[in-house]
Order: C-alpha cells, then sequence, then structure tokens
C-alpha cells in the first residue's frame, strides 16, 4: 500500500518541509526542502531562540509551497500531515505543530506529531541498507549523544548517554576556544584532514557510578573540552604559534574513539549484530571510517544515515511518520502541543488520545 506525508521541521535552526512517500517497502524522498539559519546564528556563536522562531515563520510559507510542487503531490493525494513536536525550542517547534495541525484540519487528513530522536532514528531507513530490529542505536547530534536499543514495534530503550555535553556540543565549545566558525563540526572536521591526530593524548571521559567503577556505555565530554582548554593556554603562555590543525586532529580522534567504543562493547555485551549511527557528528568521516573499521573486526553490521538525512530534516520526520503509520499507529491529537524535552521511550504517547502536552 503506498502512502504519502508531508511532513515539518522546525525543533532548532533549520526550517525544513519534506514530502515522503512508502512504495513496494522502499521510502523514497520526493521533496526535501531546507531553509539553514546557520549563518545568522554564527554571528551570536551559538543559537538564538527568538530570532529562529521569527525565521521559522518567515521561511514556512515558501518551503510549504516548493515543497508541494517539487513533490507534484496535491493534498488531496496525501495521508497524513507530520511535525516535530519534541524535544526542541519551544517557540521554534510550536511554528511547525500549529502548522502542520492547521493544514491537517483545512484538509481533513490525519495529524501526527513526531519525536524529534525518533526522526533521527528514521533516517537510517532512507539508505540503501536499512536496518532489521533489534539494533543499537547511536544517535549523536550538537544537542544528543545516546545509545538506544531498538526492538520489534519500535520499542526504544535508553542504555548509554552523556551526562554533560554532548558531542555536537564539544565539537562547537573546541571550535570556538580555536577560533573557528560555528557550527564547528564540519570547521574541525575540515582543518583536522591536515593535523596529527596522535600529538595531543586528550582524556577519554567516564561518569563514576556512585556503586563503584565506571558506567560503561555512557559519556562525558566537558573534561575532554577542558583539556583542549588547559593546553591551548599551555601553548600560549609559551608564546608558541597554535597547532590548530593538530589541536582539531587529535579532539577528534579521541571523540570518535569514545563514541566508538562504547557503542560496540555495548553490541558486543549484549549480543547486538546491528549498529545504526544518526545524527549530525555521524557525517563525520573520521568517525564514519573508525566505526565501520572496528564494527567490522568484531562482525557487527554497521548502518550509517545518508549524510544528506543527517543534520536536521523533514525527510527523516516523514520516514519516522511513515513508520508509524505501516505499524497502524493511530494519529495524534489535534489538541498536542509541544514541547522541550520529552524522552524517546515514552513517544507513543504523542498518539494517545489524552496527550501528554
Amino acid at each position: 500500500m503506498m502512502q504519502t506525508v508531508l511532513a515539518l521541521e522546525t525543533s532548532c535552526d533549520e526550517t525544513a518541509v519534506a514530502v515522503v512517500q512508502f512504495n513496494a517497502g522502499k521510502f523514497q524522498v520526493l521533496a526535501n526542502c531546507i531553509a539553514s539559519q546557520a549563518a545568522e546564528h554564527a554571528q551570536w556563536g551559538g543559537v538564538v531562540p527568538e530570532i529562529a522562531s521569527r525565521r521559522h515563520l518567515e521561511s514556512m510559507p515558501f518551503l510549504l509551497e516548493e515543497a508541494v510542487k517539487d513533490s507534484g503531490i496535491g493534498f488531496n493525494e496525501m495521508n497524513a500531515i507530520a511535525a516535530t513536536v519534541t524535544p526542541g525550542l519551544t517557540g521554534a517547534l510550536l511554528v511547525g505543530s500549529i502548522t502542520a495541525r492547521t493544514l491537517a484540519e483545512l484538509h481533513h487528513l490525519p495529524f501526527l506529531g513526531i519525536h524529534h530522536l525518533e526522526g533521527h532514528l528514521s533516517s537510517a531507513f532512507l539508505s540503501d541498507d536499512p536496518p532489521a530490529s533489534p539494533y543499537l542505536l547511536l544517535l549523536v547530534s550538537g544537542g544528543h549523544t545516546e545509545l538506544i536499543r531498538v526492538d520489534r514495534n519500535l520499542v526504544y530503550k535508553r542504555v548509554g548517554f552523556s551526562h554533560d555535553d554532548a558531542a555536537g556540543e564539544a565539537f562547537d565549545k573546541v571550535a570556538r576556544l580555536l577560533g573557528l566558525p560555528y557550527p564547528g563540526g564540519p570547521e574541525i572536521e575540515n582543518i583536522a584532514k591536515n593535523g596529527n591526530p596522535k600529538r595531543f593524548l586528550f582524556p577519554k571521559g567516564r561518569v563514576s557510578n556512585p556503586e563503584g567503577g565506571f558506567f560503561p556505555y555512557d559519556f562525558s565530554f566537558s573534561g575532554l573540552k577542558t583539556a583542549v582548554l588547559r593546553q591551548i593556554e599551555k601553548i600560549n603562555l609559551l608564546e608558541d604559534e597554535l597547532p590548530k590543525a593538530d589541536l582539531a586532529a587529535s579532539f577528534e580522534q579521541v571523540v570518535a574513539e569514545v563514541l566508538v567504543e562504547r557503542s560496540l562493547k555495548y553490541a558486543l555485551d549484549h549480543g547486538i549484530k546491528s549498529l545504526v549511527m544518526v545524527g549530525g557528528v555521524a557525517a563525520n568521516n573520521r568517525l564514519r571510517e573508525i566505526m565501520s573499521e572496528e564494527a567490522s573486526k568484531k562482525s557487527i553490521a554497521v548502518h550509517i544515515a545518508p549524510k544528506a538525512f543527517c543534520t536536521d530534516n523533514a525527510a527523516m520526520i516523514g520516514t519516522a511518520a511513515l513508520l508509524r503509520l505501516e505499524s497502524m499507529t493511530r494519529p495524534s491529537s489535534i489538541e498536542l502541543g509541544v514541547s522541550a524535552r520529552f524522552q524517546l521511550d515514552q513517544s507513543d504517547l504523542l498518539y494517545q488520545a489524552e496527550p501528554p502536552f
């Protein structure tokens, strides 16, 4: 059965609209329109929520028109309207949610409120080699670093997470220390190509367990960021030229190693043979290389979302909505609001008659 969804994503600083179709067991992105605000927020060194919300309002009408035109699909041919409703910036989320619910009412279509992390998770299904459950998901983005076990029927269990900075957030902060522009991930990756990843030995932060030892699958990046800062201060005291490429390469290397080591440890400890990597940081080539190499040695299959769908986009939201429709999930209440924070393992509540928020 062919199904088509119009999807909206406005959780942070990308306004995105997509039309995604599921037909004969395959997902096809018919339109994927994105208006990025990165250049504007760069002058502030990070996302300014009020500016983000305003730009979503300005861009949304044009992106909607563009997506419908590009897809060649009219509202009368669509099966549902979807939008990200959690987590994210509240004002930004409201723009997408209200727009989607209004369109759903106008065109008498079901509305699906989508969890942003479920969207990232679903981006792996847009690859030529989609995963089959059960599998372990490594979500690495600007706001999240989590290990999530995915079992059949969209059952999620978080098994590891960062106790402070997300990996992408650490990239942004270290980039700022090196005098590189925002967003930091692509900038660090670019100059790290010419650096020596073994010149500086930065710590692989571990999280202490109050009952003794360490949490084996959890992450901490704030200490790593501080170690980079101390190294920069030491070099500046010596009045030496700052070896930005070596610092970037050494930082990138340790982040990749930590993400790979703890992900594969969980997979091996629990007999999981399939690992999925999604999120903006999943676009990092060094991380992709190390993950593929190390997983191959341990006979673990790796599925990585296509680079075009690693960062925030609406195609992944549409794919998540289609997966929900395929699993016979009931539509969300038209009264469903938005929430800045909401756990992924509670995402089924987004489709209850009484909405959770």
